[in-house]
């Protein structure tokens, strides 16, 4: 016996309501029908359905059975659906969040480069860090850091943000510099807090091969990278950004990296998507697209950035003189800042 055709028959002999219509609907004669539900029925060893002359009803066990028929069968349509969708070119609406940093500096300055591959694309980008709802809100995907929490999500690594713990000379000069970890216990930090707990992120080191928290003092405290990172220019306290971000005013001089043998410990950067979905090809278009940027340059690929310059990162699509440092250039003019 085929059972997923005879799965198939039980589904339509139910939602049909009759063996008669369902013999129909199927284009099977009625006697097929019948007689492939009672070898379901003795394969199972009991009963599905009630039947009376004029109608038919789940038992208890058809009611169980025929939920698992209807997720098995759902399962199928799907797994099929995405061997049909690789096979097709990428097209359609695709809605992805991603924070504030990334999505300015990373992905809006190479978007023309994606729209020529795939001009069949309708690509809608959130940008910001509050936390997205998915499936409430139609998003296809985002782009986040740290390590997932959430488990009805999939995550595909695509790199890793190194960090530098720096500080203004202006902050350095009046408070001195300083040598080891227990020194920072007589330093201010400039505080960046959670969004969602209103909390403040203690700084992280790397020491013995373990990340070790450090709790910092600091008077000032914001949620938002550029003006985090404005603070720490304005010599407001120490700060502890990613790397990226920092190296042109590490390399003009406007901030110094301190304590260099200890380093933060990098943060992985994902796409995540529900798990429940199989992935689209313009999904998969568009993580392929993420993961290839990020693995152009170390500073986004896990280095920890380490006698790195801006000018060494360079992606083959621009020209070859396009560094980070023109990159976060154009960035600026884009929003209005230069």
């Amino acid at each position: 016996m085929d059972r997923f055709q005879a799965m198939r028959v039980f589904m339509g002999v139910v939602e049909a309501n009759s063996f008669t219509r369902a013999a129909d609907n199927l284009s099977m004669p009625r006697a097929t029908v019948t007689t492939t539900v009672q070898s379901l029925e003795n394969l199972l060893k009991v009963r599905l359905l009630n039947r009376t002359t004029r109608s038919v009803s789940l038992t208890p066990d058809g009611a169980a059975y025929y939920e698992r028929c209807v997720r098995i069968m759902k399962e199928l349509e799907e797994m099929e659906a995405a061997f049909q969708d690789a096979a097709r070119r990428p097209q359609g609406r695709l809605r992805v969040d991603v924070a504030g940093p990334i999505g300015r500096r990373i992905l809006i300055p190479r978007l023309c480069q994606f729209r020529e591959r795939y001009p069949d694309v309708e690509l809608v980008i959130g940008i910001g860090d509050r936390p997205v709802d998915l499936v409430q809100e139609a998003v296809d995907c985002v782009i986040r850091a740290g390590e997932l929490a959430d488990s009805s999500l999939v995550a595909r690594r695509i790199g890793s943000l190194s960090f530098v713990t720096c500080g203004a000379p202006s902050y350095l000069e009046r408070h001195g510099e300083p040598q080891s970890l227990e020194d920072l216990a007589q330093h201010h930090a400039v505080h960046y807090f959670s969004s969602v707990t209103g909390r403040n992120f203690d700084w992280d080191f790397v020491v013995g091969g373990v990340s070790t928290p450090v709790r910092m003092q600091g008077q000032v405290a914001v949620n938002d990278v550029d003006a985090y990172n404005a603070c720490g220019l304005q010599g407001l306290g120490l700060i502890q950004p990613a790397r990226f971000m920092a190296l042109p005013h590490l390399e003009n001089g406007e901030l110094k990296e301190i304590l260099p043998a200890w380093k933060p410990p990098p943060l992985p950067m994902s796409v995540l998507y529900p798990q429940n979905r199989h992935l689209s090809p313009k999904v998969r278009a568009f993580t392929d697209w993420v993961a290839e940027l990020f693995s152009q340059c170390p500073l986004l690929n896990g280095s920890d950035g380490e006698g790195f310059t801006a000018g060494e990162c360079r992606y083959p699509e621009r020209p070859a003189t396009y560094t980070v440092r023109e990159m976060l250039d154009e960035e600026n003019q884009l929003a209005g800042l230069s």
